[in-house]
């Protein structure tokens, strides 16, 4: 499995997370009951691990990014990539940001409504504009 199939089903764990509103990590053996994720398992758990350790901070980090909308109203998919791209971005010094947003634009077009690749690469990149400007 390479790393974007992980990134993928992480995104899909988050999804299902958001969608039950049930964010413990009990989750995580339930759905990988169904996956084998062999060469790719540490970056799944650390990603996870690291959402759930910062999710307040990233849901803020979206909330703060957003014009005129609410979190709420995020479609649920464009919720859980934006999630996965933000712990990249914050808290994974070895994947370059600008991999963690072309996944997530390619994650948005193969899953999400027709402009949410630019609507999650509008976010993307002014959080990263933002984390440049302010050291």
């Amino acid at each position: 499995m390479k790393r974007g199939q992980a990134r993928e089903l992480l995104m899909q764990l988050l999804f299902q997370m958001s969608f039950h509103e049930d964010f413990h990590i009990s989750m995580k053996e339930k759905f990988l009951e169904e996956y084998e994720l062999d060469t790719q398992e540490e970056y799944f758990s650390d990603a996870l691990g690291v959402f759930m350790m910062h999710k307040d901070e990233i849901d803020r980090l979206i909330s703060e990014n957003l014009r005129k909308w609410k979190i709420e109203r995020i479609p649920k998919v464009d919720l859980a990539i934006l999630r996965v791209a933000i712990a990249e971005i914050r808290y994974m010094d070895n994947i370059p940001d600008s991999v963690s947003i072309n996944e997530a634009v390619e994650l948005a077009k193969k899953f999400g409504e027709e402009d949410s690749g630019k609507f999650i690469n509008g976010i993307l990149g002014k959080i990263v504009n933002d984390g440049n400007e302010n050291p």
